[in-house]
């Protein structure tokens, strides 16, 4: 299919065929949802824990003799019904990741792009190079382009300058090619692709 293909001063620059196979999949919500899953899971430090009975502090006695007093008969000090016990089955440290085949992975990552063309929030753009790292000027540029919400990839390697005005935008995120994922071109509103980003992920995807 045929995108237009602009510059970041608002300028006409031609046109680019994008390859159906990449950018021409029908919505699959299920795949989306499985692939963001994976990704969140993996980021999770897992670090929570509590301290079970066996880890709590205090004597191991028998607090009270087994028969004779009328009470319930109690044996430990630590146990969860008394206060400052152990907790049962609380969280303990642990990797909440989970293996996701790989090909639903490049699916996942397929799809997300060609949700974006669906909905027209697919921008490519000629080049991001900008002469100097100047976040007013670049906030000027987005501003005229109606950007506000934007996940810019750019192709292996990210212009330093570009990179160093962006990254005080707020909802702006930027990002090499090989760093396009699932989640972050979800979460922002348009997907801004440079020339060399396109083939790079039509070369990596295809």
């Amino acid at each position: 299919m045929k995108c237009p293909v602009t510059t970041l001063d608002n300028k006409k620059a031609g046109e680019i065929d994008l390859d159906d196979s990449v950018f021409g999949l029908p919505e699959r919500k299920d795949i989306l949802a499985r692939v963001v899953n994976w990704q969140l899971a993996k980021r999770r430090a897992g670090t929570h824990k509590v301290k079970t009975r066996g880890e709590v502090s205090g004597s191991t006695r028998k607090l009270f003799r087994q028969k004779g007093t009328g009470n319930a008969r109690m044996g430990s000090a630590r146990t969860s019904q008394r206060r400052g016990g152990g907790t049962v089955f609380g969280p303990v440290v642990r990797d909440h990741g989970h293996d996701l085949n790989k090909k639903v992975r490049k699916l996942g990552l397929k799809t997300a792009l060609s949700a974006k063309v669906a909905e027209g929030k697919l921008i490519v753009v000629d080049d991001v190079a900008v002469a100097a790292p100047k976040t007013g000027d670049l906030a000027k540029k987005f501003a005229a382009l109606g950007w506000s919400s934007v996940l810019i990839i750019d192709a292996a390697q990210v212009d330093g300058a570009f990179a160093k005005a962006a990254r005080n935008l707020p909802l702006v995120d930027v990002l090499p090619q090989q760093g396009a994922n699932v989640y972050d071109i979800l979460r922002r509103e348009t997907l801004v692709l440079t020339k060399g980003a396109v083939e790079a992920l039509e070369a990596r995807l295809k």
